[in-house]
């Protein structure tokens, strides 16, 4: 038989080695800025065409390399950090596997260029799908320029799967931040097709915080410190009352390299407890230097990994942190004084005759009122604007007078079965059926009502626009106004009307017909960042994200109080829904509770 086992070679190797360490441009960009910090540079240029995949070229003015070391570099598992095995447990560098040159050069048309300070001249080396095109002296600059021109130009199966430029130039921003923050010391600049995206000056964190996410968070920012024997934590994170509903601002570093750990980051979230507002996440760029030996990097390919040989302990620390810099910073909330802390006793005291007039004034109100006009409002996303109520107050158990004496202020139409419901907790409508009581989830039914309504305007487009009285602007970071601008004749057939207002910003001229006034900057970034949560969770067309993303915007929230005429509108026009049953995350809308079920608890 004969022997069938045989080398790869090494053109086919270093492809292999690609699909690990090169999954998108933004890896490049990772790998490419990371061996210029290795090289001790001061000042670090990246320059994108095509969402990086015409061109991706990053220029340092590091220490450079002779013409062996050059090529060398090329070489697979070539590197000048590792001598012998200990040396892996007491890194403190970027790039030490020697795999991220000869994996890029196998997938893409790379060009290098390079000189030492004691050069005169430099050293240019061309190279495509791993073969040396040409090696030559030629002049330039101290440092080394890497450009790396058609990625996967030779796979195309990888190249088809890449995202749109919006999402790769994401990904390629988010490395490059993430690299900035963690050394602001160095001065960074990002090109996308000529334009200047970001010119950061080396200064301190703060300033680079500023400096890339703008002059907004100069407010929400609290110095984090604390050192023991085994670790120290630096950094900033943000007050609770600049939450977002967006993950993306939360940057963890172990000496200087951005990891991800769902461990640590829940350390941080348990300070925060109770200061959130639901489904918000807080700020944070938080800095953990520890000894190399108790950790290990080397774990995953792209390095976000790391093991710590004692997690339970840095986990404390980290919380520990969290918590101080939110306590001396005045973060939570104060105990007011002044209020009467026997004011749970003095309500349970109150006296009968007051909880009559009380809930009497309040049903009676809502049962005679008309809100057909308040209802279509709030339908189409307007909040209602009521003068304040009087907190509620659980009544006691009542009287059998007072209950016959309740029913009385009612007519016969309103306690009918068709029309009885009511809201509880402000967050579900309870409605008598045939079968028993039907629960609605108002927020989860009037994503579905809306869903549906914008979906049908989106596909027939006659969606109507209403103009803004006063146009407002939002700024956007790089990726995310690429974005919108990519998708701009899809966002324009749900009604908003926008257009370009300076560097990274838009004017927002005209929203969706019947969206209330002022509240176009909070739903259009809001659409925003609810479209790049869907496009991370769900494959489904652009337009269709979209939809569902206003739809979950403009909806009702738990917790906002409905009048009769605003719940019987609700539910009626859920059952007309095509699929009134789930909104469209799948969240069921209603639920029955049987009436055999009630009675059963009374047998």
């Amino acid at each position: 038989m004969p022997d069938i086992i045989q080398l790869l070679p090494d053109s086919i190797a270093n492809q292999i080695a690609a699909g690990e360490v090169v999954q998108r441009p933004a890896s490049a960009v990772k790998e490419l800025m990371e061996n210029s910090l290795d090289a001790g540079a001061t000042n670090i240029r990246l320059i994108v065409k095509d969402a990086g995949k015409t061109l991706l070229q990053v220029i340092d003015n590091g220490k450079g390399m002779s013409e062996t070391d050059a090529r060398m570099s090329l070489e697979r598992h070539a590197t000048s950090k590792i001598r012998k095995a200990e040396d892996l447990f007491t890194l403190r560098t970027m790039g030490f596997r020697g795999e991220a040159l000869a994996a890029i050069s196998a997938v893409s048309q790379m060009e290098m260029k390079t000189r030492m300070a004691s050069e005169e001249l430099g050293t240019l080396l061309v190279v495509e799908g791993s073969e040396v095109k040409r090696q030559e002296p030629a002049a330039s600059d101290k440092g080394t320029s890497i450009a790396v021109k058609n990625l996967f130009y030779n796979i195309p199966a990888r190249r088809n799967f890449l995202k749109s430029n919006a999402s790769e130039y994401q990904h390629i921003v988010d490395e490059f931040q993430r690299i900035a923050l963690a050394n602001p010391e160095i001065g960074f600049q990002l090109v996308e097709t000529d334009a200047v995206e970001y010119d950061l000056a080396p200064g301190k964190l703060s300033q680079r915080i500023v400096g890339i996410f703008g002059k907004q968070y100069q407010e929400q920012l609290a110095p984090c410190q604390e050192e023991t024997a085994q670790v120290r934590i630096s950094g900033y994170i943000g007050k609770p009352h600049f939450a977002r509903k967006k993950r993306g601002e939360q940057f963890l570093f172990v000496n200087k390299r951005f990891i991800r750990n769902n461990y640590l980051n829940h350390a941080i979230m348990s300070a925060f407890e109770g200061l959130l507002p639901e489904n918000t996440f807080p700020f944070y760029v938080l800095f953990i230097d520890i000894d190399p030996k108790h950790i290990d990097v080397n774990v995953h390919p792209t390095k976000t990994e790391i093991k710590f040989d004692d997690e339970r302990a840095i986990y404390a620390v980290v919380l520990s942190a969290a918590r101080q810099a939110i306590g001396s910073h005045n973060l939570t909330p104060a105990i007011d004084f002044n209020s009467d802390v026997n004011i749970i006793a003095k309500l349970s005291n109150a006296s009968s005759q007051s909880k009559e007039v009380y809930f009497e004034e309040r049903f009676s109100s809502g049962l005679n009122r008309s809100n057909l006009e308040h209802w279509q409002k709030i339908f189409e996303g307007e909040p209602i604007h009521r003068p304040a109520e009087v907190p509620r107050i659980e009544p006691e158990p009542v009287p059998e007078t007072q209950t016959l004496r309740f029913e009385s202020s009612m007519n016969s139409q309103e306690t009918s079965e068709e029309h009885f419901c009511f809201q509880l907790h402000n967050r579900y409508v309870v409605k008598q059926v045939r079968s028993g009581m039907m629960f609605v989830d108002q927020q989860a039914a009037h994503e579905r009502i809306l869903f549906e309504k914008f979906l049908a305007q989106v596909k027939h487009r006659t969606a109507q626009s209403q103009q803004s009285l006063f146009p407002q602007t939002i700024t956007f970071s790089a990726a995310d106004f690429a974005l919108v601008l990519e998708m701009q004749k899809e966002i324009e057939t749900l009604g908003f009307r926008i257009e370009v207002f300076g560097k990274n910003t838009f004017l927002v001229t005209g929203v969706p017909a019947n969206i209330p006034a002022n509240r176009e900057k909070d739903l259009f970034e809001g659409l925003i960042e609810q479209f790049k949560v869907n496009q991370s969770q769900l494959s489904v067309p652009l337009s269709e994200n979209l939809v569902r993303s206003l739809a979950r915007r403009a909806a009702l929230k738990a917790g906002q109080p409905l009048v009769r005429e605003e719940m019987k509108t609700l539910v009626d026009n859920l059952f007309v829904c095509r699929n009134p049953n789930y909104a469209p995350d799948g969240r069921p809308t209603f639920f029955i509770f049987e009436l055999n079920k009630i009675e059963s608890y009374f047998r």
